[in-house]
């Protein structure tokens, strides 16, 4: 095979190992590497920091893996051969100094990452280089996660959409997070980081976009079989094409309504985007009290018929003295508590013998003491 002949099948072969890995990449979408807003971009910092720390101590190590290997290949002669060796303190101290520095600094960083980028805490900046205007008001936004879509509430503009979020540029947002009927998981990658939506539960996340755009959003817990088709679609547009946006959704037809509701909260999956002109007040409140449903108690009104001491009644159907739920004796000091007669049964005197010094309590069960073989058994008592 003459060398030109050689290169090409070489370079065939590369180009057949290097084109499955191209096509994994492409396939890749590195929007959490590129954040469009200031939230997500300190996240992006964070993992590029840590990724830092951690390489610091990885590449050596790969390194000397192939120094190591070459040096004391077993061709070398001049290598140090010491079959000897047990410890070194100065190696001892570089094998160990190393990690826990490491460590102690990503533990550092975590620390502070966390309570600076708490999703509860309000964003005290737009960027790196602009301030929050203390007379700007954020912008409320309600979050329902359904089987399988995203309801998105509006209630200072009084609108509503499913699986489209559309965000001023520059402006805090202030979402209020739950779901109907399974835990879920809030992400949009560019905007900040995930945050879990649960039944019953209301959560919190605090974010800003700074430069519009298309985005992705999803859900990021598996919640069923239309998981996957869960997206939505968030734009980032100006004060002013946000306005517009608004008056588009308000010349929709639709109402959401606590029937529109009811039929949306059913299982779907692939849901187009929907616009609601006009949504019922306080829809939110009764979904995250569960109580949207015409005839299902809220739970707050349930936690205060207990806390008034409704609990007795709903159970027996009688109310406690007093109105109040009666305290057990252990919430009872000594002279509170009632010294009632007991009410069981005489005490008997036992049958039997019962002095200790009875010769008949020393008639036990007969036990036969086995005799060696060839001679009588005995019995003792």
């Amino acid at each position: 095979m003459s060398d030109t002949s050689f290169s090409e099948m070489r370079r065939r072969l590369k180009a057949m190992v290097l084109l499955p890995a191209l096509a994994v990449l492409a396939a890749c979408n590195m929007q959490v590497l590129d954040p469009a807003g200031d939230i997500a971009l300190q996240q992006r910092d964070i993992i590029y920091i840590s990724t830092a720390l951690m390489l610091v101590i990885i590449v050596p190590v790969l390194a000397l893996i192939c120094v190591f290997a070459w040096r004391y290949r077993k061709g070398n002669t001049d290598a140090t051969y010491d079959p000897d060796f047990h410890h070194s303190t100065s190696l001892e101290l570089v094998i160990w100094s190393a990690p826990l520095l490491i460590i102690i600094c990503l533990g550092a960083l975590t620390w502070w990452s966390t309570h600076l980028l708490d999703p509860f805490r309000p964003v005290n900046r737009i960027s790196a280089t602009k301030a929050v205007d203390p007379k700007v008001k954020p912008l409320d936004i309600q979050v329902v996660s359904l089987d399988w879509k995203w309801l998105f509430i509006y209630p200072e503009q009084g609108i509503a959409t499913v699986n489209e979020l559309a965000l001023p540029v520059d402006r805090p947002v202030r979402f209020h997070l739950t779901s109907t009927n399974m835990m879920n998981t809030f992400y949009a990658p560019t905007l900040a980081g995930m945050i879990y939506t649960m039944p019953g539960m209301r959560s919190t996340l605090h974010a800003v976009l700074n430069r519009p755009g298309k985005f992705a959003g999803m859900s990021a817990n598996y919640s069923g079989a239309g998981f996957s088709d869960m997206h939505f679609t968030l734009y980032g547009v100006n004060d002013r094409d946000f306005n517009a946006w608004v008056g588009r959704v308000k010349r929709a037809q639709l109402v959401l309504d606590t029937p529109t509701y009811l039929e949306l909260e059913k299982p779907t999956d692939k849901v187009p985007a929907m616009y609601f002109a006009r949504v019922q007040p306080g829809l939110f409140d009764r979904v995250y009290q569960r109580c949207v449903r015409p005839g299902t108690p809220c739970m707050s009104d349930m936690m205060r018929h207990d806390q008034d001491g409704g609990a007795m009644p709903s159970m027996h159907g009688s109310q406690p003295p007093g109105g109040k739920k009666p305290e057990g004796g252990i919430f009872k000091g000594g002279s509170e508590m009632d010294v009632s007669p007991n009410r069981g049964k005489e005490p008997t005197k036992p049958s039997g013998n019962a002095d200790p010094s009875d010769p008949r309590n020393r008639d036990m069960s007969r036990i036969d003491i086995p005799a060696p073989t060839g001679a009588p058994r005995t019995a003792a008592a």
